[in-house]
C-alpha cells in the first residue's frame, strides 16, 4: 500500500519568516493519512527543521545536492552528507531547471542520486521532457533514458523509499498541467520501467505528479492509479492552497 506524498519545492523563494510561517502552517494543516515534505533554499533548511522538529510530522529536503561526496574544494557546492548534518531527510535530483539552466545531463542526476542515498537521504528523482519532445512524441524515450541513468547504477532497492516525480517541463509554471489521463499513462510507464528491474519494488515505489499542480486540479490527478501525490512548485507558497491539494490527498484512497 503506498501512501500519498505531497512535497512542496519553494524553488529561490523565502525568508527566515517566510519559512517559519509557511513550516508552521503546513505541519498545522498537514493530514494524517498523507506524508508531507518541504524544499525550502538550502540557506533556510536549518530554520525549517527547528520549526518542524516538535511535531515531527513534516519532513524537510533540499532542492539539491552535489555530486561530489564528501568534502573537498568545491567551492559553493552543498554535499549530501550537509543537508544530512543540518536534520534534513530529502532531496531533489534532476529537477528540469537544474538540467535546463546548469546543464546537468544525466549523468549527472545519477551520481547526485547515489551522493543523495549514500548520505542517508531520500531522493527525489525529477524525470520528464521538453515542449519539443511532448511535441514530437518522444516523452517516454526522454523519460526511459533519464530513469536509466539511474536505474543502471544504483541498486533498485533504492526505490523502495526513493521517490520519482514525472514533471512535463512545459506545464512546470506554465499554468498548464497534463490531464490526469496523460499523467496517468507516464506514470504507468515508469512504473514498467521499475517492474523490469524487480516486480517486488515496483508497486512499492510512490510516483509524483509535478508540473502546475493546484487545488483546482490536484484531486483528479491524485485519483489516478499510478499517481501517488504532487510535487508542488509555486502553489506550496501560498499556505492556504499547498492546505488544500494535501487535503486532496488525503482524501483519495490509499492503495
Amino acid at each position: 500500500m503506498r501512501k500519498k506524498l505531497v512535497a512542496g519545492n519553494w524553488k529561490m523563494h523565502g525568508s527566515q519568516a517566510l519559512t517559519r510561517e509557511l513550516c508552521a502552517a503546513t505541519a498545522a494543516a498537514k493530514p494524517q493519512d498523507v506524508d508531507v515534505v518541504v524544499f525550502p533554499p538550502s540557506l533556510y533548511l536549518r530554520e525549517a527543521v527547528q520549526v518542524l522538529a516538535a511535531g515531527g510530522a513534516v519532513g524537510v529536503g533540499a532542492q539539491d545536492v552535489s555530486i561530489h561526496a564528501g568534502e573537498g574544494a568545491y567551492t559553493g557546492e552543498i554535499s549530501a552528507a550537509m543537508v544530512a548534518d543540518c536534520g534534513a531527510g530529502w532531496a531533489i535530483v534532476g529537477h528540469s531547471e537544474r538540467r535546463a539552466d546548469f546543464r546537468e545531463s544525466d549523468h549527472d542526476v545519477g551520481r547526485k542520486f547515489s551522493a543523495a542515498r549514500q548520505a542517508g537521504l531520500k531522493p527525489v528523482l525529477c524525470v520528464g521532457e521538453t515542449h519539443a519532445d511532448h511535441v514530437a512524441g518522444r516523452t517516454l524515450e526522454v523519460i526511459e533514458r533519464q530513469l536509466a541513468a539511474v536505474l543502471d547504477h544504483n541498486p533498485i532497492e533504492a526505490f523502495v523509499s526513493a521517490v520519482i516525480a514525472y514533471e512535463p517541463v512545459w506545464a512546470i509554471g506554465s499554468g498548464l498541467s497534463a490531464t490526469p489521463e496523460q499523467a496517468q499513462q507516464v506514470h504507468a510507464f515508469i512504473r514498467s520501467q521499475i517492474r523490469k528491474k524487480d516486480a517486488n519494488i515496483s508497486p512499492l515505489t510512490r510516483l509524483l505528479y509535478g508540473g502546475s499542480v493546484k487545488a483546482v486540479n490536484a484531486a483528479e490527478l491524485f485519483a489516478q492509479p499510478d499517481v501517488d501525490g504532487g510535487l508542488v512548485g509555486g502553489a506550496s507558497l501560498n499556505a492556504e492552497e499547498f492546505a488544500s491539494i494535501c487535503q486532496a490527498a488525503g482524501r483519495q484512497d490509499k492503495r
